[in-house]
């Protein structure tokens, strides 16, 4: 069974791209305008950036927002692991 691709055009920062995946169309506008944001939050702070600097800056600004949810999810999932095994032992 192959999975069904959606395809949406969405503008980045001035610029128009068409994003393809099997993610839903609402799911990668969301995306989309998440990019948008950062970009022109990081030139609105610093006029000077260019198109390519504030798309590097604010890929960085996300990958740090997921490394640190990701270390978050890792804690948690380590602090649960002793309930778990609990639990399985005691079904």
């Amino acid at each position: 069974m192959t999975e069904q691709v959606n395809r949406v055009d969405v503008e980045i920062f001035g610029d128009y791209y068409t994003l393809k995946g099997s993610s839903t169309e609402e799911q990668m506008i969301a995306l989309a305008q998440y990019v948008n944001r950062k970009m022109k939050q990081l030139t609105g702070r610093n006029i000077k950036l260019s198109k390519t600097q504030a798309a590097v800056l604010a890929a960085l600004n996300i990958a740090d927002e997921l490394k640190k949810l990701q270390e978050e999810h890792d804690n948690l999932v380590r602090m649960l692991e002793p309930e778990i095994k609990t639990d399985k032992k005691n079904s």
